[in-house]
Order: C-alpha cells, then sequence, then structure tokens
C-alpha cells in the first residue's frame, strides 16, 4: 500500500477509536489561531508639495451642445451621423487646435461626406453604433472619425445623448486605436502601446456628476495577439562527453 494510503488508514482508524470511546468534539467555540494584523498603507512623501497646474487631461470631461442640428423626435436613429460630426468636429475641435493639420485635413474630408446613412469611402465617419451609456433606457449615439494617415490619433472617437431636448457630446477621445468594444454601458478602447506585445486598455464609463463619459480604467496589459515568450532551452552536451556503458559492464 501506499504510504500516504497508510497514513490516511491510520487516521480514520484512530478517529474511530475516539468516537467509539465518546471522545467526541463537546462543541463551543475554538480558536482558529493568531490572525494576521493588518496594515494600513504607507504614504510617502508626506510633505509633498501640491502640484500648481492639473495634468493634462485624456480627453473631453465634460458634456459639450452640438448646436446646428436637428433630431426629430429626439430619436438619434432618425439623425445622419456625418452631419453629426461635422457639426461638432466644426465646433468643438476637442483635442485638437483649429491650426492643426490634422484638424484641416480631418475638416475637409468632412466636408466632402454625402448626407444618409450609408457610408462613404471618401467620408472619414466609420459606421455608427446605437447603446445607452447613460443607463436612461434611451440609445446613445456613439462614431468613428478616421483620421488621415500619417498622425499619432488614428480615430477619433465620439459620443453623444439627448439631455434635456438638445444634442449633447458626452465622449470624445482620440488615439491610435487597435479595437473597440461595448461591454454594458461602457465604452472599451484598446490602443497601441510604445511596449512591443502591449497595449493599452482604457474603460469609458457615465458619470453623472459630471455629466459625461470619463476614462475610469486606464491600464497596459499584454496583447491577445502577443507572441509567447518560449522557455530557453538548455544546450545539449557535446557527443563526446556522453557516458556510453560498455557491451560487458553488468547492470
Amino acid at each position: 500500500m501506499h504510504r500516504s494510503r497508510l497514513a490516511l488508514t491510520a487516521g480514520l482508524v484512530l478517529s474511530a477509536g475516539l468516537l467509539a470511546g465518546g471522545c467526541g468534539d463537546p462543541g463551543g467555540l475554538r480558536g482558529a489561531g493568531s490572525t494576521p494584523t493588518a496594515e494600513a498603507p504607507t504614504r510617502l512623501w508626506p510633505k509633498l508639495p501640491p502640484p500648481s497646474a492639473p495634468a493634462e487631461d485624456y480627453g473631453t470631461v465634460e458634456s459639450v451642445p452640438v448646436k446646428g442640428v436637428d433630431v426629430p423626435g429626439g430619436n438619434l436613429y432618425e439623425v445622419d451621423p456625418a452631419t453629426v460630426a461635422k457639426a461638432d468636429f466644426d465646433k468643438n475641435p476637442g483635442i485638437y487646435s483649429r491650426s492643426d493639420a490634422v484638424y484641416k485635413e480631418t475638416a475637409k474630408q468632412l466636408d466632402a461626406c454625402d448626407t444618409g446613412h450609408t457610408a462613404d469611402e471618401k467620408c472619414p465617419v466609420l459606421n455608427a453604433y446605437y447603446r445607452d451609456l447613460t443607463g436612461d433606457g434611451k440609445d446613445d449615439l456613439i462614431i468613428g472619425i478616421r483620421l488621415a494617415r500619417g498622425h499619432a490619433e488614428n480615430l477619433d472617437i465620439r459620443a453623444y445623448a439627448m439631455e434635456k431636448r438638445q444634442l449633447t457630446q458626452i465622449m470624445d477621445m482620440g488615439d491610435a486605436v487597435l479595437g473597440v468594444e461595448l461591454a454594458g454601458h461602457e465604452v472599451i478602447v484598446r490602443a497601441v502601446s510604445g511596449m512591443q506585445g502591449y497595449e493599452y486598455r482604457t474603460v469609458w464609463s457615465w458619470d453623472s456628476h459630471r455629466g459625461a463619459m470619463l476614462p475610469t480604467t486606464d491600464e497596459i496589459v499584454r496583447s491577445p495577439n502577443a507572441p509567447s515568450r518560449k522557455p530557453e532551452r538548455k544546450p545539449e552536451p557535446a557527443a563526446s562527453a556522453r557516458l556510453t556503458p560498455s557491451p560487458d559492464a553488468s547492470p
């Protein structure tokens, strides 16, 4: 019998003997041993002075009204996404300056967009998606504006909602986007990282206090398409160094 099975059998026999002798568990509370002491987080540089200016924002963190666009009955399905992109990009450049080359080139491409819901190859506005992002039970509008080649921010992502019968921009960000996903009320953006084999993963969530989508989670993760690191193989010894037993050697 295996050693572990022998120990298990002996333990079962001893337990049976204790139960037969009336030495059962008397009940009541028993101590579980010492509990590790909880440690509070250690604060580093407690006398560090506050910063003189806030850090640069990742994207739009406030709602912006979009003027000049008629939304029939407040139904975002009835409005042309290219028309929304034109009006919003013209009035609200977002992270771009009106003097930037990327803004000028994209504005020219938006002027070439035809009206209608059919995507045009010359139009930089991608097919629109609809999802309730604010949690009010109504679908919001999500569009992507493909920027000119050669720019680090190759996709501008914007979201719109109807706030008090007014078309309102609730999200605006630009990045070297690898992919965009919708999960519940959140927008998940995967972007290129400077480290090979890794990518940025940013989760945008609705914030009712700010009235806009905020990047609530921003992390760098291993890319799912990155090749796995193969374990290093130790070099095999040379043939002359191997020991070969002689034919007459006893086993």
